[in-house]
């Protein structure tokens, strides 16, 4: 009999290395009123490229390996991240994807967060009684967390307020002193880092909104050039963005028909989109900065490869722009 997988117990190890050798890392560490860690990767922390390539694989779960190599594929930009994982849905969707809305307060002093990583697997409500997960989501991937402890990951420039970490602690029904909360700027080396690395997180993303069956899907790999983070985050946001829409290649291997394999390629590259063309940062301003007007089909790859695993067939799809990447990592 296996034994379900727990992407807490397989991320806990690797927070707990951060922790011990935050020196290292450059890293923060502290805890917050109620006890919870907190692990600043580079708001009051330089953080570091290292520290962010740690960060994505505690994201995936733990379900996958993130290395750094330097490549000839851009003529200004060699420095790549590559990330593989061994069960995709469950390290992407499961854990990595930013889909736990978290928010504390109204008006300007209001903090809100996308929170990603094992905490969302944790995560219940209570509705007519009965527990149920925070995001739907996971009612379709019939999947949820157990553990003593967890961790949290929020793309923020400020400590988070105590009340919103106690959410997190109700939801995940732990004492806030189990829960871990690493922080990572955008403007960052770390968050740079660990954005990026999830090039397979939004093809996994949009596979599953454009209603590939999720359990056809086997394995995967991407990779995507690292951008220089900007001091502007909106800048910093658009070139995380712009080197996985115009630089990020993904290869994926699923189950099923030809024709349905050759459907997924086709549709799964950025260029698809209605908004490609562009650097995201302009696409951005032009929406006058509501994140929700963007068309949601953008946020993918540049390249796919899908391969049909049962006849061995594999299907191209979608185009590298390195003039659009030197357009928005140059700027």
């Amino acid at each position: 009999m296996s034994t379900p997988i727990s992407v807490n117990a397989y991320a806990m190890p690797i927070v707990r290395h951060l922790v011990a050798n935050a020196d290292q890392y450059r890293l923060n560490i502290s805890r917050l009123g109620n006890g919870a860690i907190i692990i600043d990767a580079g708001i009051q922390s330089p953080g570091s490229l290292e520290a962010g390539r740690l960060i994505a694989e505690i994201c995936m779960g733990g379900l996958a390996k993130v290395t750094l190599t330097h490549s000839s594929t851009f003529r200004l930009w060699p420095l790549m991240v590559n990330v593989h994982s061994t069960n995709p849905v469950l390290s992407c969707l499961g854990s990595q994807y930013a889909g736990w809305s978290l928010s504390h307060g109204e008006g300007k002093g209001a903090f809100h967060a996308l929170g990603s990583g094992p905490a969302r697997a944790m995560a219940v409500k209570k509705r007519s009684g009965a527990d149920e997960p925070v995001e739907a989501l996971y009612n379709e991937l019939a999947y949820r967390d157990r553990g003593e402890e967890t961790v949290i990951v929020l793309e923020v420039d400020k400590i988070p307020p105590v009340e919103l970490i106690d959410k997190v602690a109700a939801a995940t029904q732990l004492p806030p002193e189990q829960i871990t909360v690493i922080l990572t700027p955008t403007s960052s080396l770390a968050g740079c880092m660990q954005v990026v690395a999830r090039v397979l997180e939004v093809s996994l993303h949009k596979a599953h909104s454009l209603h590939f069956p999720l359990e056809h899907i086997v394995d995967g790999t991407g990779y995507a050039p690292v951008p220089p983070p900007h001091p502007d985050f909106i800048k910093a946001m658009g070139r995380t963005n712009d080197a996985i829409l115009f630089g990020g290649t993904v290869h994926l291997f699923v189950k099923g028909s030809d024709d349905a394999a050759e459907a997924l390629a086709n549709n799964l590259p950025s260029s698809v989109s209605r908004d490609y063309g562009k650097p995201f940062a302009e696409i951005f301003k032009e929406y006058k900065y509501d994140f929700f007007k963007v068309d949601a089909m953008l946020f993918s790859p540049a390249r796919v490869i899908v391969t049909a695993i049962e006849s061995g067939r594999s299907f191209h799809a979608g185009a590298l722009d390195e003039a659009l990447l030197d357009r928005s990592f140059g700027e």
